[in-house]
């Protein structure tokens, strides 16, 4: 009978992604998408996920972790595996899932379909637990650490530079979504501000006077709905004032809070804080599935568009390798190597509990970016497009432009128009809704859509705006374990220049390392809200590449703990999802380096503003076209250097991987020693 069941769901997952895949109707029903996602998760959980764990990792779930070995109180502490799974999922699941299958529904549902079920079953959740099972046994050393003791110093010199300079990039670029979520937007504000005192006193009720996680989460739990519900009201109660602040001001609570979650205890803020986040953002997510499978709203959206040719109103780029690049969280992400070697490892309970920490948040997360893309894909195509490109900002400083705009997008085959436009914003409760880049606002839109037809189109404004604030809430908490995972890297750096700075169980360097961090990615961050050609704003178009290349470091390391562990026979689980993304990273590299197209490529894009400045024009042209050339100067030397960093790194860990195979280099595993759980844990 259990045979035959999975035989039946196996069957059912096939059929709907082919169904998917060769339907040729205008519009398709988004329960296709439903029921492959829900059948992808089910069976790559139940089949790939145990055999990868039993036959390729061979946990022990009898083996010491970190977490135990090295308890301290405050970077490794023993968690409730649902608390450490909260923690894991609210981490890794940033802005990714949400924004970038929006933003890839460019091309069409099809491309970030598939890439989103594939990537995450047979790469995102192997990338998530064999760095994971890595880090917890060499006592939860992070990944630049590991290369530099399991291949050669200068590959895990490389890395750690990589690692941070690519950290510091990707925690500016989400605190600066984060700002633009929360600026200006009270109820947001007041509902994420609530769960910092929520999150202390979670934390000293588990862990100081031992109330049982069930209780303290029924109490967090409630104290989240009550903080919803009351930032909902702030206008009617007469102190929205209180929590209505300019993007300079949010930049620099989020640098304090980061702070703060980094240098203390991580049960007393970072852990239960990332634990009721994740209650908001499952609990969402489930909603929206019921929503979807009730509403069975049709996909607007073909599933291929002549986009994919490179001529994108939302962004330029062919469907490869662009789609691999913008959809990272949600399928592979290299964020999720940090993580699965800073703070996790150091939270787990048992080594067994990877498969349902690592692998299951990474699947878990998978479906999060497929109910991302069904929004953004049951919109009007001609709206999704007045929301997403970038031609249409013009709008919101010129309204005049906006009749040029929908004639634009009209003509490119997707019919939309002021009126209707204008009705989308006044539903919502906002001032235009042409050119809001960025994606967040388009799931936004569509999120508010489909719960109106299921609970009334009287709420369209309330829900587009929880949606804002449910976004705001995502992206926080990858700041928080990001600075916090960040700062284990730095002292893992500072530590081989003076060695107490490596120590994490001393405060001062604690305070050190995450000030040094903070003020790095603070710093591009601060910039970008007060500049918008400057700060992270410069870096921006980096960040899809950065994170992916990350990745690829992460596949090296998983693919050198292989060999040395004698698994040998079972490389292709890290190899091939290591090429794969060596292939798309550096072609999207290539192409935004050396394109001839200014709007394409970095180095003509130099040139460009180079000939304009050359031409002459007003002081402020010149002023702009001067920032413009800098930036991208700037991305031009970035992007090179970390191409050929991680080259370095993959070469020289092809140079190890050659030598153990042969047998011309002895077989070292830098294991830390076994150590059996103690009695009763």
């Amino acid at each position: 009978m259990k045979i035959l069941i999975w035989i039946a769901i196996s069957a059912l997952g096939a059929g709907s992604v082919a169904f998917s895949a060769f339907h040729k109707g205008e519009t398709i029903n988004a329960l296709w998408l439903v029921v492959a996602g829900l059948c992808s998760f089910a069976v790559a959980y139940r089949f790939y996920s145990k055999w990868l764990i039993t036959k390729v990792l061979v946990l022990d779930g009898q083996r010491a972790t970190p977490a135990h070995t090295k308890q301290d109180g405050k970077d490794f502490v023993p968690t409730n595996k649902w608390v450490v799974f909260g923690h894991h999922f609210a981490a890794i699941a940033g802005p990714g899932p949400l924004v970038g299958p929006v933003l890839a529904a460019q091309f069409g549902y099809l491309p970030g379909m598939l890439w989103i079920l594939i990537g995450a079953t047979l790469g995102g959740g192997v990338h998530d637990a064999i760095v994971m099972f890595a880090s917890i046994r060499r006592g939860g050393k992070s990944v630049g650490q590991m290369l530099k003791e399991e291949v050669n110093p200068l590959v895990g010199f490389v890395a750690m530079v990589s690692v941070l300079a690519i950290m510091t990039i990707l925690l500016a670029v989400l605190g600066l979504v984060v700002v633009k979520a929360l600026a200006e937007s009270p109820w947001g504000l007041f509902t994420i501000a609530m769960t910092i005192p929520l999150a202390f006193i979670m934390g000293f009720g588990h862990t100081i006077f031992k109330v049982s996680v069930r209780n303290i989460t029924i109490f967090g739990i409630v104290g989240l709905i009550v903080s919803v519900w009351a930032g909902s009201n702030l206008k009617e109660w007469g102190i929205e004032h209180f929590f209505d602040y300019k993007g300079e001001t949010i930049a620099w609570s989020i640098m304090i809070y980061g702070f703060a979650a980094s240098v203390l205890p991580v049960w007393m803020l970072l852990a239960p804080r990332d634990y009721l986040s994740t209650f908001m953002k499952i609990g969402t997510v489930a909603v929206l599935a019921v929503v979807v499978i009730w509403v069975a709203p049709e996909l607007q959206m073909p599933k291929l568009t002549q986009f994919i040719d490179g001529t994108g109103l939302v962004f330029l780029g062919t469907v490869f390798p662009f789609v691999f690049i913008t959809i990272a969280c949600g399928a592979i992400s290299g964020f999720h190597a940090l993580i699965s070697s800073g703070t996790t490892p150091k939270l787990l309970d048992r080594e067994d509990q990877i498969r349902s920490v690592a692998y299951g948040a990474m699947i878990t997360e998978m479906l999060v970016a497929l109910m991302a893309l069904v929004a953004a894909c049951a919109l009007q195509p001609g709206e999704y497009f007045a929301i997403n490109a970038g031609a249409a900002k013009i709008v919101q400083t010129d309204p005049s432009q906006a009749a040029a705009v929908t004639q634009m997008i009209t003509t490119a085959g997707f019919p939309v128009t002021v009126a209707g436009m204008d009705k989308l914003a006044a539903d919502i409760g906002e001032k235009t809704m042409f050119g809001r880049v960025g994606g967040a606002p388009t799931f936004a839109v569509g999120m508010a859509q489909m719960f109106a037809r299921a609970f009334g189109p009287g709420w369209m404004a309330f829900w587009y705006h929880f949606a804002i604030m449910f976004e705001a809430l995502f992206i926080l908490t990858t700041i928080d374990a990001g600075t916090r995972v960040g700062r284990f890297i730095l002292q893992d750096f500072l530590g081989g220049i003076w060695k107490p700075l490596g120590n994490t169980r001393s405060l001062p360097a604690n305070v050190f390392a995450s000030a040094v961090l903070v003020a790095a990615w603070g710093f591009f961050l601060y910039q970008g809200v007060v500049d918008p050609l400057g700060g992270i704003n410069t870096l921006w178009p980096l960040f899809g590449i950065a994170n992916q290349l990350l990745a690829v470091i992460a596949f090296c390391l998983g693919t050198t703990i292989l060999i040395k562990m004698g698994k040998a026979r079972y490389l292709a689980v890290t190899v091939i999802p290591l090429l794969f993304l060596m292939s798309v990273t550096f072609a999207a590299g290539y192409i935004k380096l050396f394109d001839a197209n200014p709007k394409m490529g970095f180095i003509s894009a130099t040139k460009f503003y180079a000939g304009k400045i050359a031409g002459g024009g007003t002081p402020t042209e010149m002023k702009e076209w001067a920032a413009q050339q800098f930036n991208f100067t700037v991305d031009t030397i970035v992007t090179a250097f970390f191409l050929l960093a991680v080259a370095i790194i993959f070469l020289g860990c092809l140079r190890e991987w050659i030598k153990l195979l042969s047998g011309s280099k002895k077989i070292v595993l830098n294991e830390a020693p076994y150590v059996a759980l103690p009695e009763g844990a």
